[in-house]
């Protein structure tokens, strides 16, 4: 039986896997136990707003799958976009290395014949840019102030790379797991050839420097719309969509890109992370998933940026499904 990091490796590299790769069990992420992250106050689903480093206030309603920013006049950090330089500083990145100790402790102690030891980067440089502005207003701005607008990316660029530096250097993950939701559920926020000026350099950067510095496996989530995306993805680098929603047509992608980049999710948080969601429905989704994505190139996965569901039992009962169909198809 194939350790489940082989399992992984198999599955992504048209290889000859013995069971389904089951959502994220190859990743095991350090959140915030680096002094960088600790920076920002922990925001909770009790609807309370948090302010983080970069000043962006945040609030997590009840019921809901994750933070949001705070966007009322009041609150956004850039309120004109040929102005940001006033506004935004990035957070300090340059902590002791005792600060580091804690981190260090936990990556140590990863077995990583089985697991990828994974840093965890949230939010990504597109949610960085409107969570700083607003989203209405950061896409208008592709289109008015695009000098500024590059001026903007390319500051979170160079803290991305120092934020990498450093989860690097302490940790030594040999895979990431990067957040930057990319659409809605329907259509890309961007056109690919508008995501190609601002995001691809902006990307190719970062995830090129996390490559070329020993890691392994980049996993980047967007639970969202984003097939036409995908070309861009290969040429950034990324081995793993997460978060790839219904809507996307996953086995046609499969299909398409597989041998070049691999598919996680495609069992949709919005149809069974629900209170009212019977056995039976998760059953039937989980099949179909499988099924229809076939055994490579394909991680079955609820399409949320992370282990875990809104309600209680969902990702568990996800995660039994699928080692369910397992024993069945393999």
């Amino acid at each position: 039986m194939l350790t489940i990091r082989q399992n992984l490796l198999e599955t992504i590299k048209g290889g000859n896997p013995d069971r389904f790769v089951n959502q994220y069990e190859f990743l095991v992420m350090a959140r915030g136990l680096d002094p960088i992250s600790r920076q920002n106050p922990a925001v909770l689903p009790d609807g309370v707003p948090k302010q983080n480093a970069w000043g962006v206030t945040l609030v997590w309603p009840a019921h809901t799958p994750g933070q949001f920013p705070v966007h009322d006049y009041e609150h956004r950090v850039v309120k004109d976009i040929t102005k940001w330089r006033e506004t935004v500083k990035m957070p300090r990145t340059d902590f002791p290395d005792e600060d580091w100790k804690e981190y260090e402790e936990f990556y140590a102690n990863v077995d990583r014949t089985q697991y990828f030891a994974t840093a965890m980067v949230a939010p990504g440089i597109f949610e960085q840019v409107h969570y700083l502005m607003e989203i209405q207003e950061a896409l208008v701005a592709f289109y008015e102030e695009p000098e500024y607008m590059h001026e903007l990316i390319d500051y979170i660029v160079e803290y991305e790379l120092k934020l990498a530096a450093e989860l690097i250097k302490h940790g030594k993950p040999d895979a990431l797991f990067h957040h930057d939701d990319w659409g809605s559920h329907n259509s890309s926020f961007l056109s690919p050839e508008m995501f190609e000026e601002f995001f691809v350099p902006a990307y190719k950067k970062v995830y090129g420097f996390y490559k070329e510095n020993g890691v392994e496996l980049i996993v980047h989530h967007s639970d969202s719309y984003a097939a036409n995306l995908v070309p861009h993805m290969i040429e950034m680098g990324i081995d793993i969509f997460q978060g790839c929603v219904t809507t996307n047509n996953v086995p046609e992608l499969v299909k398409k890109y597989g041998e070049k980049i691999s598919f996680m999710g495609d069992i949709d948080n919005g149809v069974l992370d629900r209170v009212d969601t019977t056995p039976e429905q998760i059953a039937k989704d989980v099949r179909r998933a499988c099924e229809n994505n076939g055994k490579l190139y394909y991680i079955p996965c609820l399409t949320r940026g992370g282990a875990g569901s809104t309600y209680p039992g969902i990702y568990e009962a996800v995660s039994a499904e699928i080692d369910k169909l397992s024993k069945e198809m393999f």
